[in-house]
């Protein structure tokens, strides 16, 4: 059994925790937080105990490190528990600081110790199927994708205002990823426009709630994201592939594929209502690739180059959108 630290008992943690508690080869040894109050509650829920950062780190039953708190913090927690030899998993991003992480990707690199980074969408079993058409020929040569990425609501007012332009940094990360991941190449070119369309009430600091971003692949291929934080039909998440020789589409999932007929409507079933739920299967995929790749000694899947490789990606959005000039990225 894979011992596990959750750290980060707040908003992402308890998806984990309850996933790590299902899975038959792994068990929540113990969880950490400042919130003594939000770590007891998790605890409680899968017979884990609450413990200090520095005592699951010293703890030799811990085998691995869940990172579930703000993106601030991720950098030197992931450098503590690398040097005490456990195995990381930690939430996108891996810092806001391209030079953090440069650091983070060198202690990594010296410890060795096995480091995912939380791109969940990889796991989603509609998303992969398409990525893996794509790189099987299916569609010839891939020219265009388009990423529609809308959630429901914005982000709470301080969560907003620690992370501003976070539709790129913290929401679009995932479709940048998924870009590299799916056209299997790099953006030479980032072309970014955003506006804060929601009124003062719901985006007090008046931070971008509506994005769109075109990236210029190395290949010549057009990548296309869309991004609203006002989707009151739910959570919007679709992919189309096209190439040479066709399309594909990776849609919303749907609580059930069940259509209704009659003589004034046609109408299905509305998208789930926040990521939990639209990937709760990639969320538990996820975590498996990781708990496999610990045990079998194989690099996990999503490393710590494509986080910073998407960070990238995403600060030169803002950069763009800031600017409203193209951005060209480094090699």
């Amino acid at each position: 059994m894979l011992e596990f630290c959750l750290v980060g008992a707040g908003f992402i943690g308890p998806v984990h925790a309850a996933n790590i508690a299902a899975h038959p080869r792994a068990t929540l040894r113990c969880v950490v937080d400042l919130d003594t109050a939000a770590a007891a509650r998790v605890a409680e829920a899968h017979k884990a105990r609450v413990t200090t950062l520095d005592a699951a780190l010293a703890d030799p039953r811990v085998g691995a490190v869940v990172i579930c708190t703000p993106a601030h913090t991720h950098a030197e927690l992931i450098t503590r528990a690398a040097w005490a030899g456990k195995a990381v998993f930690c939430e996108k991003p891996i810092d806001l600081d391209l030079d953090r992480v440069a650091a983070c990707e060198g202690v990594l690199a010296e410890t060795g110790v096995p480091f995912c980074i939380g791109f969940n969408r990889r796991f989603d079993p509609s998303h992969a199927a398409l990525r893996a058409a794509v790189a099987a020929g299916e569609i010839g040569r891939p020219e265009m994708l388009v990423i529609t990425s809308r959630d429901p609501e914005i982000s709470p007012p301080d969560y907003v205002a620690q992370m501003p332009y976070g539709i790129f940094t913290d929401t679009m990360i995932h479709d940048f990823d998924m870009a590299r991941w799916i056209m299997a190449d790099e953006p030479a070119e980032v072309y970014a426009r955003a506006s804060a369309l929601m009124d003062a009430a719901a985006n007090p600091h008046r931070d971008p709630d509506t994005a769109m971003v075109v990236l210029t692949l190395r290949n010549g291929a057009l990548v296309h994201i869309n991004s609203s934080f006002r989707a009151v039909y739910g959570y919007d998440q679709r992919i189309e592939a096209f190439g040479s020789a066709g399309m594909l589409i990776s849609r919303n999932a749907e609580k059930t594929l069940l259509e209704r007929y009659t003589a004034d409507r046609v109408s299905r079933d509305v998208p789930p209502y926040f990521f939990i739920q639209r990937y709760r299967e990639a969320f538990a995929a996820e975590l498996e690739a990781f708990v496999t790749a610990v045990e079998t000694g194989m690099s996990p899947a999503v490393n710590a180059e494509d986080g910073r490789r998407a960070l990238a990606i995403a600060q030169a959005a803002v950069e763009s959108a800031k600017s409203g000039q193209p951005v060209t990225l480094a090699g």
